[in-house]
Order: C-alpha cells, then structure tokens, then sequence
C-alpha cells in the first residue's frame, strides 16, 4: 500500500473498503475495496473524512486483510456452518443446523494471543440454531504478514476451531421416585416439568414409570427403559443425601459408570450422571434431576440436557469446570441463555 492525497487519487486502486457511519442510520461501505477511483469519488471520499487515502501497491510477503481473513476462516470453519462474503475485511460463520457449539479454546486463545487478528464466538458448548452467527473474524490491519498467517495454520492444523454437534433424534424414559407420588398423597408436578424440557429438546418421551422409594424398584425401572429402546432415562426425586432418598444408589445399580454425583452448579448441585453400557457398544445417560429441577426456571439439567442431545459423551471434568459461572441469579425475568449462567 501507499499513502496519496484523495485529490490525486484518481486512477487508483483502493485497497480497503471506505466506510460511512450516520449513528441509527447506516454503517455501510461507500467504496469497495478495488473500486479504481474517478474524479466523481473525491467528494465522496472527502465527505466522510478520508482526505488520504491508502492504495493498493502489492508488496511481497504481505497479505491483504481479505486475504488474510480467508486463511482465518478456513482454521475456523467446520462443518454445518455457512461463511459470508468478506465485507470490511470481516467474515462472520453462521450455523446450518441445530446443535450444540464446540470450541477448541486452546486454538482460540493461541490465535487471539498472536495479535493483529481477533476471532469472536459464541460461547462453546451451548445450542446454537440454524441461522445463528457463530464467530466474526478479522485481521487488524490492512495488510498482514504472510508468515504470520502460515504460522496461524500450523497453530490450527487440520481440525477446525469450531464444530458444530448436531442434535440427535433421542428417546426418553423417565422415571419417578418418591412414595409420596406412587401413594397418590400429592400430585405429581415433577414429570410434566422434565417431559417439556425433554421435548423442548427434540427427545420424543417414551413414557414414565412411578416407583416407590425403594432402589430395587427404581433400579428395575430403569432397566426397564434400557431394554425397550430408550436413548437416555432421566430419574426425578430422592436426590438429596437424607437416609430416605434412595434414588443415587439405584442409579448406581443399574449403571455400569457414575460420572458425578454432585456439580458445582446452584441450582443443580445434587445431580448425578451415570452411564450403562449395553452390548451394542451403545453408552446410555441415567441421570438423577433433584427437586430444583421442578420449581426453578432453569438449573444444571438446561446445561447438560442440550449436550446430551447432541450424543456428547460427558466426563467429570466438563462439570468441574461450570463452578465459575454455575451461580443462577434467579433474576425475576429470566433471559437464559443469553446470560452468564452456565459460562
């Protein structure tokens, strides 16, 4: 690039976009990058204050800030995902799919440690839906370092930054603990509570059994869903750590791995995962909902859930993590996800 008075601009090349800002009116390019600029343009030009301007004089081992950003969008761009036309030296991903958002954060921290270049997201590991935009990218100056940009790749390799883990069509079975509930003493205001979250979703329910407080009972039940099919079995009541909750002991019966029982979320922290292998190579989620699940708005279950539908396989270090951010204000009108809840 060189630097040339506007009024001799004439004939030249530009090498960036020229933008013009009216606040809640428009921010917009006047001039795209390329246009060669005639004698018509220098108004303009001076109008939105560009009395210099920068032209295009390639140099070698340098890289314009379009192509540079297309090197940022091919380490950043997975699958499921739809990229923009550079505009302004950014390019924006968004999502061609529901599913859940997954992030290589150390690719993403290296990257942005780098300087000159930014990548913007999304936080990872939550639902994202067909249309959403992911990330923006950009490099900050106008022209980049070709090394650097190589050196970006070799950072990224051949795994991209971002995936995109679609939702899976899953089946459901719940059951439902508690003596109070089988013995019709109270109503049972649990079920309708986790059977709309399921479906909220997309798990179709199979159904629900009730059970007594006994383990072998709730064990049986759990088995039961096991053999007819069911994707995952979602256990309510009898999470606490009283002498008469039973329920964490049943599900450790019926399961083959206890991932957790207890997460540093509020509200949520008696919630158990468990998995039970089955001779298909299949591993099926049993995860145990304490009472919050049926009077809060949202708890850990809306941050698991998702990531369960999406067929991710979950260990204990996804949910060591979540005690930063896993405090839910419980704010009168609830904006989840768009909050820090869960981040």
């Amino acid at each position: 690039m060189k630097l040339i008075r506007t009024e001799d601009a004439v004939g030249s090349v530009l090498c960036h976009d020229i933008t013009q800002i009216i606040p809640g009116v428009v921010k917009d390019a006047v001039l795209r990058k390329g246009h060669v600029v005639t004698e018509e343009d220098i108004p303009v030009l001076l109008s939105v204050g560009k009395e210099h301007l920068y032209v295009w004089e390639k140099e070698e081992g340098m890289l314009h800030e379009d192509d540079a950003t297309e090197i940022l969008r091919q380490v950043c761009q997975g699958e499921r995902m739809k990229a923009s036309e550079p505009k302004e030296g950014k390019i924006e991903l968004t999502a061609e799919c529901d599913g859940i958002l997954k992030i290589d954060r150390e690719k993403l921290k290296a990257v942005n440690g780098m300087g000159q270049m930014v990548l913007a997201s999304l936080h990872g590991d939550f639902p994202v839906r067909k249309g959403d935009k992911i990330v923006g990218m950009r490099v900050v100056p106008l022209v980049i370092e070709e090394e650097k940009m190589e050196r970006v790749k070799e950072i990224c390799g051949n795994e991209p930054i971002f995936t995109i883990l679609p939702f899976l069509k899953l089946k459901a079975g719940i059951v439902t603990t508690g003596s109070e509930v089988y013995h019709h003493r109270i109503e049972d205001k649990f079920t309708p509570v986790v059977r709309e979250k399921l479906e909220e979703n997309g798990i179709e329910v199979m159904g629900d059994i009730l059970c007594d407080d006994k383990p072998d009972m709730v064990t049986e039940a759990i088995s039961e869903w096991i053999k007819k099919g069911a994707d995952l079995v979602v256990c309510t009541g009898g999470m606490s750590v009283d002498p008469d909750d039973r329920t964490p002991l049943a599900i450790r019966n019926a399961s083959d791995e206890v991932v957790t029982y207890g997460a540093p979320v509020l509200p949520g922290a008696m919630f158990m995962l468990a998995y039970k292998y089955t001779g298909e190579g299949q591993r099926i989620p049993v995860m145990g909902l304490p009472g919050c699940v049926m009077y809060a708005k949202r708890t850990i279950f809306d941050l698991v859930l998702p990531r369960i539908a999406a067929g991710e396989r979950l260990c204990l270090e996804d949910f060591s993590v979540l005690g930063e951010g896993g405090l839910c204000l419980n704010c009168q009108v609830c904006t989840f996800p768009n909050c820090g809840f869960g981040k």
